[in-house]
């Protein structure tokens, strides 16, 4: 029995038509509509900014190695704003101390893929637990050195601690400002991103017993 209606040119019978384009060039069945599946959310902020720091604490390990590679490469340009063992250390000739001074980049290089690894899809590939670890231990590194010489340094220019010796007091401004400083930020950030992988990866999927209570 027929309800009246005669189906469009091409169309088969018994299939309704589709229905009217809505205003503004929307279709009922187009995409973004009920029927065409729930839309993708888009990115919180957090997780943006978690990136972000990720990406900023790769930046600051492997521009970190460079400057390391620059020194180990008899590179003698802010060499004296080191001070210390790494002046002594950039004066020494043969190959062994130019080995051993670029093991400083290859690890700071090294420190950068960590940070990379958790925002990346290939550091998928590295057990959760593993990846955790390194990235925890290596920021809290960071951490207390970057932030314990900064302080130090801080205390000494100020009047405050008086050691024993003299001081290169124009070394230690640019331990404070730059050197120190910059193994303190990269902390921080390597820090951030450690602390949204946690969160992102501490739920993982439903079991099945779980999945089965959810949908019973």
């Amino acid at each position: 029995m027929s309800d009246g209606t005669r189906p469009r040119d091409g169309q088969p019978p018994g299939i309704p038509a589709p229905g009217p384009p809505q205003p503004g060039g929307h279709h009922p069945d187009g995409p973004g509509s009920a029927a065409a599946g729930p839309s993708q959310p888009a990115p919180s902020g957090r997780a943006t900014s978690a990136t972000v720091a990720a990406y900023a604490a790769a930046a600051a390990a492997l521009s970190n190695a460079l400057v390391s590679a620059y020194w180990a490469l008899s590179g003698r340009g802010l060499i004296s704003t080191v001070g210390g063992y790494v002046t002594q250390f950039a004066h020494q000739k043969g190959a062994a101390p130019v080995l051993l001074a670029l093991g400083a980049p290859a690890a700071k290089a090294a420190g950068g893929l960590l940070a990379l690894a958790l925002v990346r899809p290939w550091g998928r590939v590295i057990p959760r637990g593993w990846l955790l670890a390194g990235s925890a231990g290596a920021s809290a590194l960071l951490l207390v050195y970057g932030g314990l010489n900064v302080l130090l340094g801080a205390l000494v220019l100020s009047g405050t601690s008086h050691p024993a010796g003299s001081v290169d007091r124009t070394a230690l401004r640019w331990h404070i400002g730059v050197w120190d400083l910059w193994f303190l930020v990269w902390g921080i950030l390597l820090a951030l991103a450690t602390a949204d992988y946690w969160r992102r990866t501490v739920t993982g999927p439903p079991r099945d017993g779980a999945a089965n209570r959810v949908n019973s």
